[in-house]
């Protein structure tokens, strides 16, 4: 147990803060009686147990407090990671609703989940945005009428969000280096990567057109959006419908050599530029579906996989078989031993378990699973509320499925949209908050657990638009105060132990903490420490 000389300024303004918010009352009517008679007395007993048992420690200080003492005993931060995705920072319209947005990371969230991706990191090759220009900052977005019709909507540039994060202590986390997907990768790839030998051999292969390199540089961004999602898409679906994948291989070789060029040279550049920076990394998003097509391999097989765009989130790019340990690969030669390197998916199956378990065999450095729960329809929220889908029992099985690898779980990326905007629509939505949070918390391999979208109609196209726990000016729901509630008072520990032999002895949730006590001069001593 490390102590410390004194505590940092910004725990104190996280317990002033929490003292402040409302305290969350549920309103249990809201709910059908299904839906209590799964999430009855007993599951709640159990799910309490095990955070007992698996998210607090004993401790034993050393104190120089007379016998019988009282010490005073307070936590001011936790170990388990309590964060959400940074996407809207400074892009809510107002200087007021952006600080409010910032502060979270202050007096609730503890992690914060950064954008790396690549269409909107790099939309010119050899141009990255890494830090802000005149287009992302604060004022160009407050005087933007129609935010979310601009290209870097909920993109902002990493190292601005890195530098404001990082004074405070937040773990940092990183998404995402490779996701094989047409819709996230910058159209430039095809444009400089295939030369117009092998596009024009494509296009005659499949009979769709599309622009010339060079061209690139003419197109709007939404040309560029409509040629990399519709056009290249439809050209390689129709090539697949009709060629084995060592003969589109043959029909664009140099493509592919060059895809993997750039794959490799991305992930290096970021890793290098903001390795000492960035805690953990979601390495590879969304590539167990493709794991199994590819026969359970991760470094041998066929030579890519050829599935269109479906339910699995597959959406068409030719990549190698291998890449998902490629990426690894490359990301762990160059980043320190102290990065944590995630894997990420909706896909919580067993394949999934298997991809963890192969790619580890091989010698990727997978430290971190991560799993994602998006509900996007409201419908969803509803379909709970009735108690037909996700009770805690399936919760408890598919936790137990994803904790086999014996590595950390994070619940990555997490959606649960209020069906409507009635107060009885947010207070289900923020029943159901709290009854999967309390779950998850209770689980012992999990690390943390992410929120996607604060903020309601603050997603991307055809995401929910009420899936926040503040309302777009930044008012806070019920799902807020439920959050709050359980971040910084049902899981945070606050006590007074007697001191004995020059040592006091006390139980709590894993974090730093903050110890208070009377000399024997009568002076108020301090000493802070970390329970692990």
């Amino acid at each position: 147990m490390k102590s410390y000389p004194i505590f940092a300024a910004l725990a104190a303004s996280v317990l002033m803060a929490s003292a402040s918010a409302a305290q969350f009352q549920i309103d249990r009517s809201v709910m059908n009686e299904a839906y209590w008679k799964f999430w009855n007395d007993k599951v709640q007993a159990k799910i309490d147990a095990d955070i007992e048992k698996y998210r607090k420690a004993d401790a034993m200080v050393e104190v120089a407090a007379p016998d019988g003492a009282e010490v005073k005993v307070e936590q001011l931060t936790h170990a388990f990671h309590f964060g959400a995705s940074i996407f809207n920072f400074n892009q809510l319209g107002t200087k007021e609703r952006n600080d409010r947005y910032k502060a979270l990371w202050r007096t609730l969230f503890n992690s914060a989940t950064v954008p790396f991706y690549w269409k909107t990191l790099e939309p010119k090759a050899g141009a990255p945005r890494y830090y802000a220009a005149k287009e992302d900052s604060e004022e160009f977005w407050n005087a933007c009428p129609s935010p979310e019709r601009q290209p870097h909507w909920r993109r902002p540039p990493p190292g601005d969000i890195i530098d404001y994060l990082r004074p405070l202590g937040v773990r940092i986390h990183g998404h995402v280096l490779v996701w094989a997907n047409f819709y996230q990768n910058p159209a430039w790839l095809w444009f400089e990567g295939c030369p117009d030998d092998e596009k024009r051999a494509l296009e005659e292969a499949s009979g769709v057109k599309f622009p010339r390199s060079g061209e690139q540089e003419r197109l709007s961004p939404k040309e560029q959006k409509r040629f990399s999602n519709r056009l290249l898409d439809a050209a390689w679906g129709k090539v697949f419908d009709k060629m084995s994948e060592e003969e589109i291989v043959a029909l664009v070789p140099t493509y592919f050599k060059n895809l993997e060029k750039y794959y490799e040279s991305h992930v290096r550049d970021i890793t290098r530029r903001f390795g000492d920076r960035v805690d953990s990394w979601d390495v590879v998003n969304e590539s167990a579906a493709v794991f199994k097509r590819l026969g359970g391999k991760s470094v041998r097989g066929k030579p890519f996989d050829k599935a269109r765009y479906g339910a699995d989130g597959v959406c068409g790019q030719p990549m190698p078989a291998d890449y998902a340990f490629k990426a690894f690969k490359w990301a762990q030669e160059s980043l320190p031993e102290r990065a944590v390197l995630s894997i990420n998916d909706w896909n919580k199956s067993a394949t999934y378990v298997k991809q963890i378990e192969d790619l580890r065999a091989h010698g990727a450095r997978v430290g971190m699973i991560g799993a994602q729960m998006h509900l996007m329809n409201p419908k969803a929220s509803t379909e709970i509320e009735k108690n037909i889908s996700r009770q805690p029992d399936a919760i408890a099985k598919r936790c137990r499925l994803l904790s086999k690898p014996g590595l950390p779980i994070h619940c990555s990326e997490i959606t649960v949209t209020a069906p409507d905007r009635t107060k009885r629509g947010e207070m289900i939505q923020a029943i159901i908050l709290r009854n999967f949070y309390r779950a998850w918390f209770s689980v012992e391999k999990m690390d943390g657990i992410t929120w996607w979208n604060i903020v309601d109609d603050c997603g991307l196209s055809g995401e929910p638009v009420l899936s926040g726990i503040f309302t777009r000016d930044m008012q806070p729901k019920a799902a807020y105060f439920a959050m709050d509630d359980l971040i910084n008072r049902e899981w945070k520990t606050r006590t007074v132990a007697k001191a004995a032999n020059g040592k006091v002895a006390f139980r709590g949730f894993r974090g730093r903490y903050r110890l208070t006590w009377k000399g024997a001069d009568g002076k108020e001593q301090t000493k802070v420490i970390d329970v692990k």
